[in-house]
């Protein structure tokens, strides 16, 4: 949840496929959203532990962005 208790905010309103055209199967947006959500919690708690130990703020921004650029796509 985000410090208003809203978990969803700032999840995409659509999940876009290669096409373009939005996942629209329920199933699958039901798990990404899961995903989204669980995920949000898990850096939240991550960058405040950072921040709280004395980690400068931009600098952790800056290792959590590049933690995300340098996943590998599982279709490579």
């Amino acid at each position: 949840m985000t410090q208003d208790g809203n978990a969803s905010a700032g999840m995409p309103a659509v999940w876009p496929q290669p096409d373009g055209t939005p996942v629209s199967c329920r199933d699958k947006l039901l798990i990404l959203q899961e995903n989204y959500t669980e995920l949000q919690g898990i850096l939240r708690d991550a960058f405040e532990d950072a921040i709280l130990m004395g980690v400068d703020e931009v600098a952790m921004r800056r290792i959590l962005l590049d933690l995300v650029g340098n996943l590998r796509s599982p279709k490579a």
